[in-house]
């Protein structure tokens, strides 16, 4: 026994045994860790540390480890790429060029001149210290947002452009470290040899990606054979990156550039989608690595200064981002979460730093001091998002009404532009088709009646505000007629038809989408009211039935057949990640107009007149309708009407042949076209 049990250690020694080691670190990293409640970036980390160099030794082949590791940055970044179209850039060209430019060259600069004034190291060492801290961690920022499901609120999407630009900001920092090391006398030399190669990896990858990238994958998706899909995809990812290697450039700089020209084709989600898993077990591996380079004989003798410098590089960058933030219009409450989201060293950091030292622009004790300080900031990350959070929602709760009634900046910002789309309801579909949105990168307005619901979505950051859809004021003061499209989530069907007929009254040609309750609901609303209705029913999950609904309002607002087929794949395999949601809709979605909300067993009917002045504010859980002259208490719209008003009462008169009218108002021509608008008493 003990011979065989010898025979099978001395079997598996070196990178066999590394090799299950490994896998199984990534394999019950993450299990452990949401048992454990806490994120599986951080028991990445902590693993990485214990089974590493400085701890137990565990793992004795590190450099293997680390270029397998590379992948992992190299998918991330291909990742990057397909995530960085002209339709992303164009949506948020002012978070990632000007908040994001801003951002990495004040912090450069502020660091430069810190160890300008406290250190003795030479310039050269200066500029690629500066650069390097100047970057966040994408891999670690995108996964605890993607794992909170904020990508889509106003900081989420403020710290994503930012952290796009550091990507770009990435490629001259790489190119920029070994001009450095060669030092004047070589500095026209290196950089001609710099600009020849990126040149030649600009334009192979160009010409490549022209000629043969699509009728590479025409032809192979016409095979519609999975496995050789996925067979060209990892070879376009890897092909580039060594090209761009060979150059003497970064490797990820090619999978970047792959990920850049893909983002542009008909097949971009089926790519990320088939990606994503080589990418989070690899990703996984890097922040393993990441903990290796924690060293904590090195942290407990010079304790002091490792926590100054971590303190001191989370202070400054996040000081620098809520600076910033504030003078880019974000609220204080997302400036916050902004900043404390992106206070890390990045992993490029290790790159820069590691490249620096192979050219003797960094000693080594610096290097490796400097490494574990941006080690433990990446290790603090989820420890400071949580913080922002409780900061953020102080922060919120004492924001005043024009935060929640859509007349603070970003509201104004929306509004003033033609190219958003109005969701009115923020139940489950309505939010699950304002995720929908957020994929496609088109911009939207929440209008939501109750507000609870309204404020606690506005204290996330998302652009959902409190408002009643069928008076005219409100969607005057929310700028619906320069909207691409209006899409009605509500629940229930009276209030629908409210909504709808109140949309069309002022807004003839307004393109709108409204959810119908039946098969009858859904031909009335049709043919007199010229809206694309559709029943969303799927047995057999509560999330799942908005999304052919969701659909159809991608199409509307200009993503292809192929676009939505891919955006609508992604977001059905989420869903069924995340398990089976039972119970319908936790008390439905809420309505819109006068037929009131419901919410688990709660009846509540809030008529707000717009034109008095409106304040929301939320104190001790309660939330107080303040209106000009003081609180006014609502009757519930039964007891306003004398009875409950059917859909019968709302659509009295409707013909289910021919004949297109309402109340003997609404008429169309030949063309479609309505000639008049509903009468008032519609």
């Amino acid at each position: 026994m003990r011979s065989a049990l010898t025979e099978l250690n001395t079997f598996m020694e070196g990178t066999k045994k590394d090799t299950v080691l490994i896998l199984a670190a990534t394999a019950l990293v993450p299990t452990l860790s949401k048992k454990a409640g806490m994120s599986p970036v951080l028991g990445y980390l902590a693993a990485g540390t214990v089974i590493g160099p400085n701890v137990a030794g565990l793992i004795k082949s590190v450099h293997n480890t680390e270029i397998l590791a590379e992948l992992g940055i190299v998918f991330f970044l291909f990742e990057m790429g397909i995530e960085l179209s002209t339709d992303r850039l164009r949506s948020m060209k002012k978070d990632v060029f000007a908040l994001g430019g801003s951002q990495f060259s004040l912090t450069a600069l502020t660091f430069a001149l810190l160890f300008k004034r406290f250190t003795t190291l030479q310039n050269n060492a200066i500029v690629t210290l500066s650069g390097g801290l100047a970057l966040s961690s994408s891999a670690f920022v995108l996964q605890l947002l993607k794992e909170k499901s904020n990508l889509g609120t106003r900081f989420g999407k403020a710290s994503f452009g930012v952290l796009l630009f550091q990507d770009l900001a990435v490629v001259p920092l790489l190119v920029a470290i070994p001009l450095l090391a060669g030092g004047a006398s070589g500095m026209a030399k290196a950089l001609t040899s710099a600009v020849v190669k990126a040149a030649m990896a600009l334009g192979g990858i160009a010409f490549v990606g022209r000629f043969v990238l699509n009728p590479l994958f025409d032809g192979v998706a016409s095979a519609k054979n999975q496995e050789a899909f996925l067979g060209v995809t990892l070879l376009t990812v890897l092909s580039m990156s060594f090209l761009t290697e060979g150059l003497g450039l970064s490797n990820t700089l090619g999978a970047f550039l792959a990920g850049v020209l893909l983002s542009e084709t008909k097949y971009r989600y089926q790519i990320e989608a088939d990606v994503a898993p080589f990418r989070g077990v690899l990703l996984g591996l890097f922040f393993l690595t990441v903990g290796f380079e924690i060293d904590i004989i090195l942290l407990i003798s010079k304790f002091k200064l490792i926590a100054g410098m971590v303190a001191g590089i989370v202070a400054v960058k996040a000081g620098i981002i809520i600076a910033l933030a504030g003078a880019f219009g974000i609220s204080p409450a997302n400036g916050v979460q902004t900043g404390f989201l992106l206070s890390q060293g990045g992993e490029f950091a290790f790159v820069a730093f590691g490249l620096a030292k192979s050219l003797g622009i960094l000693d080594p004790n610096t290097t490796k001091l400097f490494l574990t300080s941006v080690a433990l900031t990446m290790a603090v990350t989820p420890m400071m998002a949580g913080v922002s959070e409780k900061i953020a929602q102080k922060l919120e709760e004492q924001t005043g009404a024009d935060h929640y009634l859509g007349e603070d900046q970003e509201a104004k910002e929306i509004k003033g532009s033609d190219d958003f789309v109005v969701v009115v309801g923020y139940g489950v579909v309505g939010k699950l088709v304002c995720d929908l949105l957020d994929m496609k990168f088109q911009r939207f307005i929440g209008i939501e009646l109750d507000p609870k619901k309204a404020i606690q979505a506005r204290n996330r950051g998302l652009p959902v505000f409190y408002g009643d859809s069928t008076r005219s004021e409100t969607c005057k003061a929310f700028n619906v007629g320069k909207a691409k499209a209006v899409v009605i989530t509500i629940a229930d069907a009276t209030a629908t038809n409210r909504c709808v007929i109140a949309l069309r009254r002022e807004y003839p040609d307004m393109a709108i989408f409204a959810r119908a309750t039946n098969a009858e609901h859904q031909k009335r609303l049709t043919n007199v009211l010229d809206v694309k209705a559709m029943v969303p029913i799927v047995p057999e999950e509560t999330k799942l039935l908005t999304l052919p609904f969701g659909g159809e309002v991608l199409k509307a607002v200009g993503a292809d057949e192929e676009e939505v087929k891919g955006i609508l794949e992604t977001f059905r395999k989420q869903i069924l990640g995340e398990g089976s949601e039972g119970g319908g809709e936790e008390g439905g979605s809420s309505s819109s107009g006068e037929g009131g909300v419901e919410e688990e067993g709660e009846s509540k009917n809030i008529d707000i007149d717009v034109d008095d002045v409106v304040v929301l504010e939320k104190k001790k859980e309660k939330v107080k309708v303040e209106l000009g002259e003081g609180l006014r208490e609502q009757e519930t719209a039964k007891a306003e009407h004398g009875g409950e008003e059917t859909e019968e009462d709302t659509l009295a008169s409707v013909g289910t042949g021919g004949t297109q009218k309402l109340g003997g108002g609404l008429k169309k021509d030949s063309a479609g076209v309505f000639t008049n608008k509903p009468p008032e008493d519609a």
